[in-house]
C-alpha cells in the first residue's frame, strides 16, 4: 500500500492539497469543540418548555418511571374537594370590682323654734344639731369562658372557574339540601395547584389556597335553637 504524505520521501515536494485538508482539520476542531460545548451547556426541557430533570437518566436507566404528566384543565371542569376541617376555640374572662360609701344624717337636738323661724340657727361643731354620715359597698365579681370544638368532613364536587397565567386552579362548589322546611347551604371556595390534583381527580381542603366555607341553616330547627324577644330583652337589661 502506497503512502502519501503532506512531504513525499522521494522528491520532498509539498502538494498543495494535503496542507489544504490539514488546514481545514486544524480550524474544524475547535469549532466542533466549541458547538459540543454549548450543547452540553444548554438544559435539556419538556414538552411544556419545563426543564427534563431525568433527561441525564432517560438514555441509560433500565428501570427508569416516567412520572405522570400534569392534567391539562380547562374552565368549567369538575374536580371532586375531600373536605375534612376542625377548629377548636377557648378563650376566659374575669372581672372582680369592689367599691365601699358611707352616708348618714342624724338630728342630735332639736333647734330653737324662733331661731328656726328666723333661719338664725348654728351649728357648731362642739355641739352640732344636724350631723350626716352614709355608708355603701358594692362590689360585683363576673366570670365567662368560651369552648368550642367544630369538625366538619364531607366530600363535595367543585367547577373550575378560572385558570391564572402561572396554571394556578380557582374552583368554588356550592351544594343546597332541602327536606321539608329545612335547607342547608353550603359554599367552598379556593385556590389550588394542578399538580395537586390526584389521577383519581381529588383534592384535599388543606390543599387549598384562600379557602372560603359556609354553611347556613334555614328552617324550623333554626328558628327554635334562637332566643326569643323576651330572653333577650332580659339578657340586654340584666347583663352582669
Amino acid at each position: 500500500m502506497t503512502r502519501i504524505s503532506a512531504f513525499h520521501p522521494t522528491t520532498r515536494r509539498v502538494y498543495p492539497g494535503a496542507w489544504s485538508v490539514v488546514l481545514l482539520g486544524m480550524l474544524a476542531t475547535p469549532c466542533g469543540a466549541q458547538v459540543m460545548l454549548q450543547d452540553a451547556e444548554r438544559p435539556a426541557v419538556d414538552a411544556a418548555g419545563q426543564p427534563d430533570q431525568l433527561a441525564g437518566l432517560r438514555g441509560f436507566s433500565l428501570l427508569l418511571v416516567e412520572p405522570p404528566k400534569p392534567r391539562d384543565f380547562q374552565v368549567h371542569d369538575k374536580v371532586t374537594i375531600i373536605v375534612s376541617e376542625s377548629s377548636k376555640q377557648s378563650a376566659s374572662q374575669s372581672l372582680d370590682t369592689k367599691q365601699d360609701a358611707t352616708y348618714k344624717a342624724a338630728l342630735k337636738r332639736f333647734p330653737d323654734l324662733a331661731k328656726f323661724l328666723d333661719f338664725n340657727l348654728a351649728n357648731g361643731a362642739a355641739n352640732p344639731i344636724v350631723e350626716l354620715d352614709a355608708n355603701g359597698n358594692a362590689k360585683f365579681k363576673g366570670e365567662g369562658k368560651y369552648d368550642r370544638d367544630d369538625r366538619f368532613t364531607d366530600r363535595i364536587t367543585a367547577t373550575i372557574i378560572d385558570i391564572k397565567p402561572n396554571g394556578v386552579l380557582v374552583v368554588e362548589a356550592k351544594r343546597t339540601i332541602q327536606k321539608d322546611e329545612e335547607i342547608q347551604t353550603l359554599v367552598l371556595s379556593g385556590e389550588c395547584r394542578r399538580e395537586d390534583v390526584t389521577r383519581q381527580n381529588t383534592i384535599l381542603s388543606n390543599q387549598l389556597a384562600n379557602m372560603t366555607l359556609a354553611t347556613k341553616n334555614e328552617g324550623r330547627v333554626k328558628e327554635s335553637a334562637n332566643k326569643g324577644v323576651i330572653p333577650r330583652l332580659l339578657e340586654a337589661i340584666f347583663n352582669w
